[in-house]
């Protein structure tokens, strides 16, 4: 199995596409299939996430590209810039990820956020496209950070322990 662990700036050639949605993308340890339908692991830093566009390698030096999979989310528009700062607001004090647009936003479908953009007047429509959330003030580096170098230590063998198994060095 292709293990995935650095990131790229840029590649001459991309060997795979592995489409994931957002929250999948927020994962520091992940196995999944790409595109030809081979299995890879990935393995980040806590913290990191995987935007649309980022380039990934592994120990083979083959690259993949990360695509960002069409998910079920709403589009969010308001009468005027400031109806849609209130809307943004109110999305914030309740910690909902949020892709901000020229004159949209875009979260997660939510049936009760739904009506209470509703009831602040905005104008919600679902549609099905990638979602790429705002980083965050606190994140290093913002939406397109590309870290040369493994994301996260590389397991050479991970153990799993299973309640029940024998401790290692109890005699």
């Amino acid at each position: 199995m292709m293990t995935l662990h650095t990131k790229l700036a840029h590649a001459e050639h991309v060997h795979a596409s592995l489409v994931l949605p957002y929250e999948l993308r927020e994962k520091c340890r992940l196995r999944a299939t790409l595109d030809t339908g081979e299995e890879v692991a990935i393995f980040t830093v806590r913290g990191t996430v995987l935007r649309d566009g980022d380039l990934l390698t592994g120990e083979e030096g083959r690259v993949v590209k990360v695509v960002a999979a069409s998910e079920d989310t709403y589009r969010v528009t308001a009468p005027d810039a400031q109806a849609l700062l209130r809307c943004a607001f109110h999305l914030g004090n309740r910690h909902t990820q949020a892709q901000v647009e020229a004159g949209f936003l875009r979260i997660r479908a939510d049936a009760v956020l739904r009506e209470m953009l509703y009831g602040l007047g905005a104008t919600v429509i679902e549609e099905r496209a990638p979602f790429e959330p705002e980083s965050g003030a606190y994140s290093a580096g913002g939406h397109h950070h590309h870290d040369h170098g493994p994301l996260a230590p590389i397991p050479v063998r991970q153990r799993i322990h299973r309640p029940g198994d024998p401790r290692e060095g109890a005699s």
